[in-house]
């Protein structure tokens, strides 16, 4: 008896499609029988959705045919939503952890001021609606091997790459010395509490401080210092507003020697810089004047003029274009782009009149 499995039985079911269906592709009709089989595209489906806290929800997300199901503690993935007939691309960070035998990716999305998509996803999404997926990506994840003593900073949002970290490290049973210091605006917008509590419950060797900037102001060098004293011993990550970590890395480049360097996770764009702005030309398709804080991708969008993107933060590259004329400032990494590189318009401004190569 040969016994298929399901890969080998989807194949199957393409040949026999195939045979019938030109001119169309046999993909287009096995998408239309389950949204997870397509091959053109990576798809899932939303599985389940519950709310996390305030202004804030979970959505359980099952991975269709071919979808790389592996990946690091602390790496995102993007999400593709139909809004207003058009796909909209963001990456979200996922917080389960890869060694759970959980088959669906978690993601936590959160309402912010001008969020098109998370808005989108607080009020729109149901379960059962087919989005497209982008592979698991990001650089923000532990190093091998583990170091013994952890300390992660985050706010907001920020919690979420780390959470995926501290799951992990609890199920391997190596969350014996860590320090996790977050700060929320709100105690209602607390993500994870319950979470948390357990974590601290089966792991003496965590130690979760919370801030709540509305009460307690927000947290400052010195008070982490004091709150940490053995601070330059422990392996960094840090996750969260732009201020907040350019603090973090002025501070861990001075002072004492530390063995481990910081490793962070930007949500947010820290838009100061010396850029001058200028009249932004897409190709044949259209100009706009842009200032110094407006990306390309933000100009792009402004002139009606669609340009693909992901997390809009410089991390997944989904952005990527060229540049053809003039110089551009990258807002996330400080460097000035010249003609002929390749830039992330999501987080790249004009320094002068700039022609993309589109």
């Amino acid at each position: 008896m040969v016994v298929r499995t399901t890969s080998d039985s989807l194949k199957h079911v393409r040949r026999i499609l195939k045979n019938w269906t030109t001119p169309l592709l046999p993909d287009d009709y096995s998408a239309l029988i389950n949204p997870l089989w397509s091959t053109r595209e990576l798809r899932g489906v939303i599985r389940q959705i519950t709310p996390a806290a305030e202004g804030s929800i979970l959505i359980d997300i099952e991975p269709g045919w071919g979808v790389p199901v592996h990946f690091e503690a602390g790496q995102y993935i993007g999400i593709g939503v139909s809004v207003e007939g058009r796909y909209v691309w963001r990456s979200y960070s996922i917080v389960t952890a890869p060694t759970r035998r959980a088959k669906n990716f978690q993601i936590c999305v959160r309402a912010v001021a001008d969020g098109q998509l998370s808005n989108h996803l607080q009020d729109n999404a149901r379960p059962g609606e087919a989005i497209r997926l982008a592979a698991p990506a990001g650089d923000f994840y532990l190093t091998d091997p583990i170091p013994h003593k952890l300390l992660f900073v985050t706010a907001g949002s920020g919690l979420t790459p780390v959470i995926s970290m501290l799951r992990m490290l609890d199920d391997r049973r190596q969350l014996s010395d860590a320090v996790l210091i977050h700060s929320v605006r709100a105690k209602e917008e607390l993500i994870f509490a319950e979470e948390l509590d357990r974590l601290q419950e089966a792991n003496p060797g965590l130690r979760v401080d919370i801030r709540v900037t509305s009460v307690d102001g927000r947290i400052t060098i010195p008070q982490l210092e004091e709150m940490v004293p053995d601070f330059a011993d422990r392996a960094p990550y840090a996750c969260g507003p732009a201020q907040l970590l350019n603090e973090l890395s002025a501070w861990w480049a001075t002072g004492v020697d530390k063995p481990y360097a910081l490793r962070t996770e930007h949500f947010t764009l820290d838009r100061a810089s010396d850029a001058r702005g200028g009249t932004v030309t897409f190709g044949n398709r259209g100009s706009v004047i842009a200032d110094g804080a407006t990306t390309i991708l933000e100009a792009a969008e402004s002139a009606g003029i669609r340009l693909p993107s992901g997390c809009r933060m410089g991390i997944c590259q989904t952005c990527v274009q060229s540049l053809k004329e003039g110089h551009a400032h990258n807002l996330r990494t400080g460097e000035t782009h010249e003609p002929g590189s390749r830039v992330r318009v999501c987080c790249t401004v004009a320094n002068g009149d700039v022609t993309l190569d589109i």
